[in-house]
This record gives structure tokens, C-alpha cells and sequence, in this order.
């Protein structure tokens, strides 16, 4: 049988069951044996030593009841399962696969053993009297019944997993894109306020990130900053900036590119112009914020 879980898939699904409740170890093993129709079931030293990682990794922690340890998912698991959205959805699709593969190998065996077993019964019906004959018969006939109702029972439940996985991937890639476009559009209302909170700050950093901001040029921000007049009023939220950064595959992705260019851009006003500490104390403030604010946007159910 090929492996069914990839390098590092396994726990990613552990970290997936974790979200959905609580559960203690045998548990876990008997919902992955479900979720391939008793195709395929860990051992718990496949199972145990992985939660215990992810728990020394502070991904999920336990509590005992009842002489088991029930294992549940951390802040930090649940965000590690948002940036790695696009992977599960992908998971859920390989896991779809792997079941139906199991299914045909299950149905080619099925239908080897059953030729098998005709060719058997003749050779034994030539080679025994009329009673043993007529029993040999019934026998065989009873093992090859018993043999088409399992595999009809095999492919009926691999044809029900395949489905279900099918709809979960389709949801989890809804989830993902909706995230996305959550965490874009708190990115760009962060900046529309820090657009604001600078420009009140006046100087040469309000002005550089008024003009930043509000999709202006360092020339004319540099500009007002010499003369002494506040930036121009900000326009609509997220109106000019990273409108060149269009959306991609991977949600996780688009996210650190938003990130790295109002990184990118507050590091070059900055140096270019220099901070006082009054201002590096109120960036201080506006930046905690807008973390703040961004972190809520991304965790599920916001």
C-alpha cells in the first residue's frame, strides 16, 4: 500500500481533528480509520508521539479525565492551520485520492480471489464424488456471495468518503479565499487609520507616511514636510496602495507580500528622513494596534 499521508501531513490532519473538538488519543485513531472506511488505520506509535510534539511545540496542550489525556488544539495550532489553509484544502483532495485508490486495490483483489475461487471450485468438482461435489458447491457459491457483497460494500463506502472529502476541500478553499479577502481588506483600513494618526503627528515621518498612505509621491511628501504643511486628506481605504499586488493561490502568501511592502515602505521613509523618539514611541503605538487588529481579523470566525 503507498503511504497515505505525505511528510508532515499527518500532523497537519491531527492539528485539523483537534479543531473540530477535543479528543484523546484512541479517539484520533479511530476518526482517521472513519475517514478511510477501515482502509487505513495508525498505530498509536504513530498517532502518540506526534501529539506529544505538537504539544511540546505549544500547538495543543491536554487535560486528564478519566485517566486519559483528552488533547486540544492551541491559538498557535489554530494559527498554524489559517497559513496553511491552501495545504489542507489540498490534504482533503489527497485524502479523497488515497481512498479511492485503497477502493480499487481492495476491488482488484476481490476480483482475483474471486477467479481464484471459480477455478478452485471446478478443479475440486472434477476431482470429488457427486456429494462432495454438490457441498464443494454450495460452499464455494456461499464465499463468492460473501465476496461480492463485501466488495460492493467497500466501493459504496469509498464512493461516500470520496464525496465527502470532495465538499470539505471545496470548503476549506471558500474559507481560504474568504480569509484572505478579510485579512487584504484589514490591512488596507489599518493603513487608511496610521494614514490619519501620522498626518495629525505632523513632521517629517507624518508627512512621508501621509503621502505613502494616501498613494502620493516621497517627492511631494518631502515637499510639504520642508514647508511645514500636514499631508493632503487620505484618501478612500487602501485607495492606490499594493493595488499591483494581485491575489494569488495561496492565501498565507498574498498576506506576507501585503506585509513586507508596508514594511518595506515605512523602513525607506523612515531612514531616508530619520525618527525622532516621540515619533518611533507613537509608530510604536499605531503598529501594536494594527497587529492587534489584523490578528483578530484572521482568527476563525471573525
Amino acid at each position: 500500500m503507498p503511504p497515505v499521508f505525505a511528510h508532515g501531513r499527518l500532523r497537519l490532519y491531527l492539528l485539523k481533528l483537534l479543531d473540530e473538538a477535543p479528543r484523546h488519543g484512541y479517539e484520533v485513531i479511530r476518526l482517521l480509520e472513519e475517514r478511510f472506511q477501515g482502509l487505513y488505520a495508525p498505530s498509536a506509535g504513530t498517532v502518540y508521539p506526534r501529539l506529544a510534539k505538537l504539544e511540546a511545540e505549544g500547538l495543543v496542550t491536554h487535560a486528564t479525565e478519566g485517566g486519559r489525556k483528552v488533547y486540544s488544539i492551541t491559538e498557535g495550532g489554530r494559527a498554524e492551520l489559517a497559513d496553511r489553509g491552501g495545504e489542507l484544502a489540498d490534504l482533503e483532495l489527497e485524502i479523497r485520492d488515497s481512498v479511492s485508490e485503497l477502493a480499487a486495490e481492495i476491488r482488484d483483489d476481490v476480483r482475483g480471489a474471486a477467479g481464484d475461487l471459480r477455478r478452485e471450485m471446478l478443479a475440486a468438482a472434477s476431482a470429488s464424488s457427486t456429494r462432495v461435489e454438490d457441498e464443494s458447491w454450495k460452499v464455494a457459491k456461499e464465499e463468492l456471495r460473501k465476496a461480492r457483497h463485501e466488495w460492493k460494500e467497500q466501493a459504496r463506502r469509498a464512493k461516500d468518503e470520496s464525496r465527502r472529502a470532495r465538499e470539505e476541500a471545496q470548503q476549506a478553499r471558500r474559507q481560504a479565499k474568504e480569509a484572505q479577502e478579510r485579512a487584504r481588506e484589514e490591512v488596507q483600513r489599518i493603513a487608511a487609520q496610521l494614514q490619519e494618526q501620522f498626518s495629525k503627528s505632523g513632521g517629517v515621518l507624518g508627512s512621508l507616511a501621509g503621502a505613502w498612505l494616501g498613494g502620493g509621491s516621497l517627492a511631494g511628501a518631502e515637499s510639504g514636510a520642508d514647508k511645514g504643511s500636514a499631508p493632503s486628506a487620505p484618501g478612500p481605504a487602501g485607495s492606490g496602495w499594493a493595488d499591483d499586488l494581485a491575489p494569488g493561490t495561496d492565501p498565507a502568501r498574498d498576506l506576507d507580500r501585503l506585509l513586507d511592502r508596508f514594511r518595506d515602505d515605512v523602513r525607506d521613509a523612515a531612514r531616508d528622513h530619520g525618527v525622532t523618539p516621540a515619533q518611533l514611541a507613537e509608530a510604536r503605538a499605531h503598529l501594536a494596534a494594527a497587529a492587534a487588529r489584523i490578528e483578530a481579523g484572521l482568527r476563525p470566525g471573525s
